[in-house]
């Protein structure tokens, strides 16, 4: 989809907000309150388009209830529009070139960013566990220190960078998450999270993998310190892979990453590799090798939106950002 076909589909604020309403309530409206399936349209006099207000509870609501989109005062349009530019992009988008796209503050722009990725983090969440072959690798994430002359500095685990556990399906799913170091104590909670018991694990010679993978089928290694990168059928370059697309978001568009904010970024990254789909395969020295395309720009909004509801980012008093806990029931 280009600009001219995404102007046609989204001409106005009333077709983005039908096709909200279509896309979060595709079986019908559902207060966001207390799930309750009906409701009316409040017609009344000066009223704001698509208010209802539920036959259970009594509240009112709109689509954008309880969504990053609460209680906006930007055009629906410019929400859409900051979500195809986020999700067309091929390793993200600076907030200060997305204020020009969709015409509003670096500020403002910076926490729409934000608030699109809380989605694409809660669809990541909503994924079913990696199975089959898969691949686990840790990456570490930020900047280079400032050159010293005859000074040699650390690298990887030796560094205060960010680690992140990345789990790679040969089948083309990710799972990647945040954590404080490449211990056992915090990479087993994650590879229990992400991958089924009766998965096939491959990693690099990390000795944490492979107590961790008693409790799973099989699993096997390489040795990248010996150069040994494939062995067969035995590889993690699929997870390796992801983490280069991770440096280029880093290095080639935002440049820092703050380590508050830094698994938003991490689940936009993965957002986009899971909605990829195969487009053509090739053969290079006799190795076979899948070739993959970004999904059509409709049904990965239509896979984004689904997960709308329930996920809040607000703005805080000092001008940050935070997540609403969620309202205590009996």
């Amino acid at each position: 989809m280009n600009m001219k076909e995404f102007s046609a589909q989204f001409p106005d604020e009333k077709a983005c907000r039908e096709y909200l309403e279509l896309m979060i309530w595709p079986l019908g409206r559902v207060c966001p309150h207390c799930e309750g399936l009906k409701s009316w349209d409040i017609s009344a006099e000066g009223r704001r388009s698509g208010l209802y207000e539920c036959s259970t509870c009594g509240k009112q609501f709109t689509v954008t209830t309880k969504t990053p989109l609460h209680s906006t005062k930007l055009p629906l349009r410019t929400w859409l529009m900051a979500m195809y530019f986020m999700i067309n992009s091929s390793k993200g988008i600076s907030s200060v070139f997305l204020a020009k796209w969709i015409g509003t503050s670096q500020k403002t722009a910076w926490k729409v960013g934000h608030a699109v990725r809380a989605i694409m983090a809660s669809q990541a969440d909503a994924m079913l566990r990696l199975a089959g072959i898969v691949e686990l690798d840790e990456k570490y994430l930020g900047g280079k220190p400032r050159y010293q002359k005859d000074v040699k500095h650390k690298r990887g685990r030796g560094t205060a960078k960010s680690c992140i556990f990345v789990a790679a399906s040969r089948n083309g799913h990710v799972r990647a998450h945040v954590v404080a170091n490449d211990s056992y104590s915090e990479l087993a909670p994650q590879v229990n999270r992400f991958v089924d018991s009766r998965a096939d694990l491959m990693s690099d010679q990390l000795q944490v993998y492979r107590k961790i993978s008693e409790d799973y089928a099989s699993h096997a290694s390489v040795n990248h310190g010996s150069k040994e990168f494939v062995n067969g059928a035995v590889h993690n370059n699929t997870a390796e892979s992801f983490n280069a697309i991770l440096e280029r978001a880093k290095q080639g568009v935002f440049h820092a990453l703050s380590k508050r904010h830094l698994q938003r970024y991490v689940s936009e990254v993965v957002f986009r590799w899971n909605h990829r789909e195969p487009a053509r395969e090739i053969s290079k020295n006799g190795i076979k090798k899948t070739i993959y395309k970004a999904k059509p720009i409709l049904e990965q909004l239509r896979s984004l939106l689904r997960y709308a509801v329930g996920t809040q980012l607000r703005r805080s008093f000092v001008g940050g950002i935070f997540i609403p806990r969620p309202a205590f029931r009996l």
